[in-house]
This record gives C-alpha cells, sequence and structure tokens, in this order.
C-alpha cells in the first residue's frame, strides 16, 4: 500500500504538450476559415484603400520630383513640417480647426444622447416611428443642398433666417460661422446618430422600468437612473471614436462654406492641405501638413482610450 502510495504520489501531472506557432496558426484557420472567408472581402478593401496609400506618407519627408516618383525625391527630413509650424498661417488655422471640431463634437455627441432619451420615452410606437423618421431624414440630404440651403435661409434681408439679423450676413460673418457650421451639422446628423442610443435602449430589461415607477418613479428619474446608465457603455465607445477625428473639419462642407468675408475663421487644415497640395502644386508640403493632422488625432485618440480604459472600463483595444 506505501509503495503504490509513494510511487502515485511521486507522479507529475500531466503538462500540456507544447506546439510551434505556425502549428497554432495552421489549427486556427483550420477551425475558424469560414469567418476569415467571410471577412476577406473588408480585409482586402482597408488593406488596398487604408494601407497601401500609407506607402506616399514618406513624401512628407522628400523634395517631390516628378520624374523620380514618390520615393526618388531628396531626403529633407521634417523641413515641410518646420515650414508649416513657422508659417504666419498655422496659428490661424489650428485655432479654426481646433474651435470648429470642438464644438461639433460636443454638441454632435450631446444631442443625439437627448434626443435619444427623449424619443425613447414616447410610448406610442406610431408617434415613435414617426418622430425618429422626420430627425434622420436630413442625414440623407447632400452636403451641396446643405449648404445652399443656408444660403438661402440667412441670406440678408431676404432669407427666412436672415431677415432677423438686417443687412448682416451670417454666412459672412467670423463671429457667427462657427455656430452656423456645428448648428447646421446637429441638424444634419443627430437623428441619424441617435439611432444607436435607441438601439441600446432598446435593450433595457422592462422590468426595470416597472420597478422605478412602483418606487415613485418619474420620467426624467427614469432617464437619470435606468435610460443614461444603460447607454453609457455606448457613450464611451462612441467617444472615443469621435476623439479619432477631433481635428477632421469635414472639407466638402466648409470648403463651399468659404467665402472671402469668412475666410479668416474658416480656413482648416483640410482646406488648407488641399490648396496647397492640388492648387499651388506643393505635394510634399501638404502631405506632411496631413500627416502632422494624422498623428495628433491617433494621440487623441489613445489618449481617450486609455482615459476612459481606466475610468470605466470601456475600451476600442
Amino acid at each position: 500500500m506505501s509503495s503504490t502510495t509513494i510511487t502515485a504520489s511521486s507522479r507529475s501531472p500531466q503538462q500540456p504538450i507544447k506546439t510551434s506557432l505556425p502549428s497554432r496558426i495552421a489549427e486556427h484557420f483550420r477551425r475558424y476559415w469560414e469567418l476569415w472567408l467571410l471577412t476577406l472581402p473588408a480585409l482586402v478593401f482597408v488593406a488596398l484603400f487604408a494601407y497601401v496609400p500609407m506607402w506616399g506618407i514618406q513624401l512628407a519627408f522628400r523634395e517631390f520630383d516628378p520624374d523620380k516618383g514618390l520615393t526618388g525625391g531628396d531626403f529633407v527630413g521634417f523641413k515641410y513640417f518646420n515650414k508649416f509650424f513657422h508659417s504666419p498661417l498655422f496659428g490661424e488655422i489650428m485655432t479654426n480647426t481646433v474651435r470648429i471640431s470642438l464644438w461639433t463634437l460636443v454638441m454632435g455627441f450631446l444631442f443625439p444622447i437627448i434626443l435619444a432619451l427623449l424619443i425613447n420615452q414616447i410610448h406610442s410606437p406610431k408617434i415613435k416611428g414617426f418622430v425618429q423618421t422626420i430627425t434622420y431624414m436630413p442625414h440623407f440630404i447632400s452636403i451641396v443642398v446643405i449648404v445652399s440651403m443656408l444660403n438661402i435661409f440667412l441670406a440678408p434681408n431676404t432669407g427666412i433666417i436672415g431677415q432677423f439679423f438686417g443687412d448682416e450676413s451670417l454666412m459672412g460673418s467670423t463671429g457667427a460661422i462657427t455656430a452656423v457650421y456645428w448648428i447646421s451639422e446637429v441638424w444634419q446628423h443627430c437623428g441619424w446618430n441617435a439611432i444607436i442610443y435607441l438601439a441600446a435602449l432598446s435593450s433595457v430589461d422592462t422590468s426595470l422600468y416597472e420597478a422605478a415607477k412602483l418606487d415613485g418613479a418619474g420620467r426624467l428619474q427614469l432617464i437619470r437612473y435606468v435610460d443614461f446608465p444603460a447607454i453609457l457603455p455606448t457613450c464611451g465607445v462612441l467617444l472615443i471614436l469621435n476623439m479619432g477625428s477631433v481635428l477632421n473639419v469635414g472639407f466638402d462642407k466648409i470648403y463651399l462654406m468659404q467665402n472671402t468675408l469668412n475666410l479668416p475663421a474658416t480656413e482648416v487644415i483640410s482646406t488648407y492641405v488641399y490648396k496647397i497640395g492640388m492648387i499651388n502644386f506643393q505635394f510634399s508640403y501638404s502631405t506632411a501638413i496631413g500627416l502632422f493632422n494624422t498623428v495628433i488625432n491617433f494621440i487623441f485618440l489613445v489618449s481617450a482610450n486609455a482615459i476612459s480604459k481606466r475610468v470605466s472600463n470601456a475600451s476600442i483595444f
């Protein structure tokens, strides 16, 4: 008995069989090849249109020579970055970009949440569907049409809104153009952006509402203690994603809204890059400015993700 016990106790536990990395990869694809096949078109699309063009980033560090291509010009280091940083327009462009971006980011983030919370309190399915449809329809209006509507509505003396401001043109005012931009952005995309919050609210257990009502909770208490906690993780993830484009002001709209009167307040990085690169043919300089913008956005994205992960344990990576 003792010898049997000793023999049994002296045996070491069975060690897991270690396999090589190629074997584990082969096993993974053998088990999940259907999922990889399903995602293959998306992977090819991202690789072709997002990663392959990154080869041209090196143009920001070279003197572009049309005869030598993207990689044949002389290496100049950070010459064009320093040129942009010391440009007389640097402060104005960065101020305009940050001001317009932050107003659009903050208001475009808050109003869809408020709209979704209000729509969720409508008990009639028909009225709720009607309100939701009306609010997200402007999302499908062309940007050219939106800017044309702004010019008509804000025209001095004759516009529906502009007539209340007399001879002052809101589209030409450097003080009002930022508000015109973000208010029109919120109006156009608020209903569409609220859809994801409504989807999150639809998953809330109805028993929570019933229990809260039994405790005497009103509509504001239901929103505060039931609805808002339910969409808080979604809000965190969307805020992180929005931080990745904090300096990206939509080129199409702001470019169409520009005129000689409001140019000091509407010249942003995206429009400046277009004018430098496509109009003045300074391709290396415009690439450097665009790369600088991308790096700043990446820093904002990583920082926001790290802060959110530490504070609320909600992150995208």
